[in-house]
């Protein structure tokens, strides 16, 4: 029977998914047998498993640094937003539909003998489980149906540590403020409370730690600095995104209302004198060295985002100059049409005043025999950005895969990537017809035989050109992000040299090394392995 022991937060990005990192690493280090596990997330990073199964990237970073293969036991229910009301909803690793927020608030209480059956399954596999809540165990208008904080710490036995972060003042209200809104039975479980992203001296804050503790009758089981780390975020609530600072070479990446998959960049952010700005508006672009256009969860209603806020034009006109590169939605939107005859996207795009002038345009029908056209027949193919010769079709099956391949004969810029081998994973509901020519061939050939991707340009240019794969992760292995920098060094004619070497799998270990000496600096772990030690499991 393996033990368990939970970290909630009194907020989103309090930074329960980094400190339940820390524990994993810790308690890996000290000999056991860890996993991770949160029965919900909300996020848009997601990632496939071996055995070609979908959850959230959070979990897939926690099992990295307990040192297992990430497995959707870990993560049983993923929400995947796909507009303001609404997500995808996929459940061990699977597409169940899109649901409305009320319509799904309504449903996932069905979801609890998945929930307990991913968790005791993955109890076999380990001698403790670190579990991570989400949001605020206190949301009082939750709280009669919640499967993620203290329903199901209860569910589990599981004792709490609640984190608050000090980086955002007012943490003090936010434990206690917490604790006050819980049922006397949700606060015995909070054994420890953490105070989270502290920048100063500690002694300053000793005084208030100690009415903390006298105020809330809950041991804090440390204080934890703020710890400058290069280890991936959860979602796009992360700081990083915010990031405006320009590099001696500059990467912008579209900033897509629906962005996913932005961990695709992280490889780039730990190299010395490179930045990786993500943009939303033309004054925000800028002039960078180069363009990435991320992965999307709503493809074409992003695209059409880019169209009326000024970000295509301006990115088509950049292209002539510097080099665009397209990673799955970003890939579908450099192509010349993207058709949703199956309404995978058109049901959230028919609400949108834009697109039903779009459609009216095109069709020369009033905007009510357009609608009701398209829910008979399906949407109109969109216009894409028309950079690169494809067409894609957005399909009711998701692919998801795990795969291997190697750079086809890249040429140009980027022609040092040519025979490079890489590995990754592909994660999309869309078919791409690809016309090769001339100026346009594959990008990549992958282990199984198929090839993905386009690199175009004009034959016997020396402009950049444009690129596109659907391929996640295709930037992490060997050297790889490092002759993209160089390149871009080589044609902006500045000197640079990388300071980190090495794989960037290798750099990743490094982080959770540094994390876990953090958490052992200032967490009184000797008090968290015995909260450890009086926990039990009855599922």
């Amino acid at each position: 029977m393996a033990k368990v022991i939970m970290v909630q937060g009194t907020m989103s990005n309090a930074g329960k998914s980094l400190i339940v990192a820390g524990l994993c690493r810790i308690f890996a280090q000290d000999g056991y047998r860890v996993a991770p596990f949160k029965s919900q997330n909300m996020a848009l990073n997601s990632y496939i498993t071996e055995d070609g199964l979908e959850m959230g990237r959070a979990q897939v970073m926690q099992a990295e640094a307990a040192g297992v293969k990430p497995s959707v036991l870990m993560n049983p229910i993923l929400l995947k937003p796909t507009n303001d009301v609404g997500s995808q909803v996929i459940v061990k690793g699977e597409v169940l539909g899109n649901m409305r927020a009320r319509d799904y608030f309504a449903y996932k209480k069905k979801l609890i003998p998945t929930i307990c059956e991913a968790f005791s399954e993955l109890e076999k596999q380990a001698d403790i489980i670190v579990m991570e809540g989400a949001g605020s165990p206190a949301e009082i208008n939750l709280k009669s149906d919640d499967i993620v904080n203290m329903g199901l710490a209860k569910l589990v036995d599981a004792p709490v540590l609640l984190v608050g972060d000090i980086d955002r003042g007012g943490v003090f209200a936010q434990l206690l403020g917490t604790l006050m809104l819980l049922e006397e039975d949700e606060k015995a479980r909070v054994k420890g409370l953490i105070i989270n992203k502290f920048r100063g001296d500690k002694t300053i804050l000793d005084p208030g730690v100690e009415m903390l503790e006298e105020r809330g009758g809950v041991k804090v089981a440390g204080v934890v600095p703020y710890m400058h780390l290069s280890i991936e975020d959860e979602d796009s609530l992360s700081g990083q995104l915010d990031n405006h600072d320009v590099g001696v070479i500059d990467l912008a990446v579209i900033r897509f209302p629906r962005i996913s998959n932005f961990t695709d960049f992280n490889v780039f952010e730990r190299l010395e004198g490179v930045s990786v700005r993500y943009v939303s508006s033309v004054q925000e672009l800028g002039q960078p060295d180069m363009i990435f256009l991320p992965g999307s969860k709503n493809t074409m209603g992003d695209l059409r985002w880019m169209r009326q806020n000024g970000l295509e034009a301006a990115v088509k006109k950049l292209a002539a100059h510097i080099p665009v590169w397209g990673i799955c939605g970003g890939y579908q939107m450099l192509g010349c049409t993207i058709s949703d005859p199956h309404g995978v996207e058109n049901e959230n795009s028919l609400c949108e005043p834009l697109y039903l002038a779009h459609c009216e345009a095109i069709s020369h029908e009033p905007d009510t025999i357009a609608v009701e056209r398209i829910k008979r027949d399906g949407a109109l193919p969109l216009r894409g950005m028309e950079l690169i010769d494809t067409d894609t079709t957005l399909m009711p099956e998701k692919m998801r895969t795990q795969t291997r391949g190697k750079f086809e004969n890249v040429t140009g810029i980027f022609s040092t990537l040519s025979g490079l081998e890489f590995s990754g994973y592909e994660i999309h509901m869309g078919k791409t017809t690809v016309s090769t020519g001339e100026h346009q061939t594959p990008l990549v050939q992958l282990a199984d035989g198929r090839t993905d991707g386009v690199q175009r340009m004009e034959k016997g240019s020396e402009e950049p050109g444009v690129y596109g794969s659907y391929v996640h992760g295709i930037f992490d292995d060997g050297d790889i992000a490092v002759r993209i920098v160089q390149a871009l060094a080589d044609k902006k004619r500045v000197s640079w040299k990388p300071e980190a070497g090495g794989d960037y799998h290798a750099f990743k270990e490094q982080q959770y090394d540094k994390l876990a000496q953090g958490l052992r600096e200032h967490l009184d772990m000797e008090y968290v392995y015995s909260i450890l030690q009086e926990s039990r499991i009855s599922v």
